[in-house]
């Protein structure tokens, strides 16, 4: 499961935003910038909550980019079937100089209490059923909340079951929240993402909890894609958990069907790791997704959440890096309408619809999702565009190659039938390449503003059919 006590072991670069600005107002040879990765200016701050996890027994809390955070959980301490606590004490000297550290920076840090454990939560069960434990293991945690300095708690019991467990489950936690906000101190959580598990967490606690951090990996297949993100936040805020309370996990680890392989060392592996989802067998979130996901996070739930800090890369490929620049200012990435120069008409999802498949018209220009489009650099001055109604990218229809090749949405794969370049041609118009086949974006029926007119690929020839303006929305 997800918070395994495993030692495996924010957007892009600058020089990446720069190749999807310029690409978008010049040659594509002028975004050939080599600058240094964006960070926080002075004086900025995040516009979301951005939680890390930072584990007890990896990292050192000197290199933590903590201006890219605004909480971090310390992971673990593990509960006795008592209320004690085992694992580093609150005077711990490493835990105080976190604490120290991400105060200068205006971070809070919490204590995270539980983890996997090899699936024993025997001492969660045992404690929580009873009064006396249960008021034992809240004052524990109280001062060990005061020693440390800490800013509160994050619970991470994996799993109280539907049924007698989910209610001792909630005793619990109301007598932790009643103590926590009292000492103005916040509550958390770590939940499953969806299914029988979640059952185990009643509704009743979500007015205790500040906000509840959604586990959204180690499920589907493969694991942890952009879709498993959607339906883990509507299953939460399906339950009638307030979006700003649904704080989205990703992973900075990838997952075969043996294996765990922390992202730097994806990195390590394949120097083109952080612009895909795979290498070879092991699935992972790479920069686009990481990106995708923050702005669903932003606009859907109340952040993001990561497992764990210390499997991040240090330089201009960190995923922290990605979520830092997705998430500065509130409103990540520009979004854009894509207008045809003939038909003035937007490119638009058909239905409009999620699925893999639907087809990419053109249709009378709205202020509808369904017509907005994000460009996410994934390498070489190419992007992925990325409807912000779906999630889904635009897709050149069976990477045909062939001229009239109709275009579609589709759950992103890397592909080169999805990636696509935006090249200047005048007047504030560009011609959109497919980085498989070279042609460009273009309406069927040259000359018709109908509605419902299908988008293909073409071979280029310099008509107003396969002309189009990024309106930035």
């Amino acid at each position: 499961m997800s918070r395994m006590v495993l030692p495996l072991r924010a957007l892009v670069v600058q020089a990446a935003l720069a190749a999807v600005v310029l690409a978008c107002s010049g040659p594509p040879d002028a975004a050939s910038s080599g600058e240094e990765p964006l960070g926080r200016q002075e004086g900025t701050a995040l516009a979301t909550r951005v939680v890390g996890y930072f584990p007890t027994w990896a990292g050192d809390v000197n290199t933590i980019p903590y201006d890219r955070l605004t909480h971090i959980n310390y992971a673990f301490v593990v509960p006795t079937a008592q209320g004690g606590l085992t694992g580093p004490s609150g005077t711990d000297a490493r835990l105080r100089s976190l604490v120290t550290a991400a105060h200068a920076r205006g971070v809070k840090v919490l204590i995270a209490v539980g983890g996997w454990n090899d699936g024993n939560d025997s001492g969660f069960e045992s404690l929580a059923a009873n009064a006396g434990t249960r008021t034992a293991f809240v004052n524990n945690l109280v001062n060990y909340v005061n020693a440390a300095g800490l800013d509160g708690v994050d619970i991470d019991w994996e799993y109280p079951d539907p049924g007698a467990s989910a209610q001792n489950y909630a005793a619990l936690i109301r007598e932790l929240g009643a103590a926590m906000r009292s000492r103005g101190k916040l509550l958390t959580a770590a939940v499953v993402a969806n299914g029988y598990y979640g059952e185990g967490i009643p509704t009743s606690t979500f007015a205790d909890f500040d906000f509840l951090n959604i586990m959204a990996y180690d499920g589907g297949q493969p694991h942890s894609t952009y879709d498993y993100a959607v339906q883990s936040l509507n299953y939460w805020k399906g339950r009638g958990l307030p979006a700003s309370k649904a704080v989205l996990g990703v992973p900075f680890y990838g997952r075969s069907p043996s294996s765990y392989v922390g992202y730097a060392d994806l990195v390590a592996r394949d120097s083109q790791a952080p612009y895909k989802d795979n290498v070879g067998d092991v699935y992972y979130n790479g920069i686009a997704t990481i990106q995708a996901k923050t702005r669903l996070g932003l606009q859907q739930g109340g952040g993001v959440m990561i497992w764990e800090l210390t499997q991040d890369t240090r330089n201009d490929t960190s995923l922290l890096l990605a979520i830092f620049n997705a998430a500065q200012g509130g409103g990540g990435a520009t979004r854009y309408r894509i207008v045809n120069k003939s038909s003035g008409r937007c490119l638009d999802i058909n239905g409009p619809s999620t699925a893999d498949g639907a087809t990419i018209h053109q249709w009378a220009c709205h202020t509808g999702a369904s017509q907005q489009w994000v460009l996410e650099p994934t390498d070489s001055g190419y992007v992925r565009i990325v409807s912000q109604y779906s999630g889904k990218v635009l897709d050149v229809r069976d990477v045909s190659t062939a001229d009239g090749a109709g275009l579609q949405q589709w759950t992103w794969s890397n592909g080169g039938n999805q990636q696509f370049r935006t090249v200047a041609t005048s007047g504030g118009f560009h011609r959109i390449e497919a980085r498989h086949s070279g042609k460009v974006l273009d309406v069927t029926t040259c000359g018709t503003s109908a509605n419902g007119t299908v988008i293909q690929q073409w071979t280029w020839s310099n008509n107003d059919c396969q002309q189009f303006r990024l309106e930035a929305q």
